[in-house]
């Protein structure tokens, strides 16, 4: 139960983050629920066709689409409230991250998936959503944007997750929690303090002198 509850509190604030990135864009109506839409339920999607999951959850029932609509509204005729929309998608996008890392991977074992199964379709679902947002509004996805800390989190939650369920299942709606904030929170703190990976080295190449004949 409290995983479903989890997984729609990630389908509304994917679905948030998407629209506030809709109407930062000038999107109609129109744009602003697709996009929402989109990013609410894309990682999911990608989730259920990983596990083999037809038609995916997303399509067969209404709740998934209806709620990422819901969350789209709110945003298109709300969305003054929020003083920085750029500052909101990243928060927003911070949580929907860390409950679709724990939700996806708890699906994956629902089904039977293998512990490494489950580990990388948590991740995909919960980096799937912002992909595709930040694809169909035309932006660099924050997944391949340098000195951003991303997917790493979404790893950290997916492995936490499936690590608590496989040593301690009497604890299981703990262990979601904990996995989904701990997502959540290393992705804020690396967005507080610029935390990144290491790109390449600078490599200055000097040209060649011409010989001379």
């Amino acid at each position: 139960m409290l995983l479903e509850i989890l997984n729609i509190a990630g389908i509304a604030v994917f679905a948030a983050s998407g629209a506030l990135l809709g109407v930062r864009k000038d999107f109609d109506l129109w744009g602003i629920l697709t996009v929402g839409v989109l990013t609410g339920v894309g990682g999911g999607i990608l989730r259920d066709v990983l596990l083999g999951i037809t038609p995916p959850t997303a399509v067969q029932n209404w709740p998934p689409i209806l709620t990422a609509v819901i969350a789209s509204l709110v945003v298109f005729f709300f969305h003054p409230a929020f003083a920085e929309l750029r500052r909101t998608i990243l928060v927003l996008d911070a949580f929907g991250m860390g409950l679709f890392a724990t939700t996806g991977a708890g699906i994956a074992l629902d089904v039977d998936a293998s512990v490494f199964a489950a580990i990388l379709v948590g991740m995909l679902t919960a980096i799937g959503g912002g992909v595709l947002r930040d694809a169909v509004a035309n932006e660099i996805p924050l997944l391949l944007q340098p000195a951003d800390l991303y997917a790493v989190p979404a790893l950290v939650g997916a492995c936490l997750y499936v690590a608590g369920e496989t040593w301690l299942p009497q604890f299981h709606n703990i262990v979601l929690i904990v996995s989904a904030i701990t997502a959540t929170a290393l992705r804020l703190a690396g967005l507080a303090w610029r935390w990144g990976l290491p790109t390449a080295p600078n490599i200055v190449r000097w040209p060649r002198r011409s010989r001379r004949s």
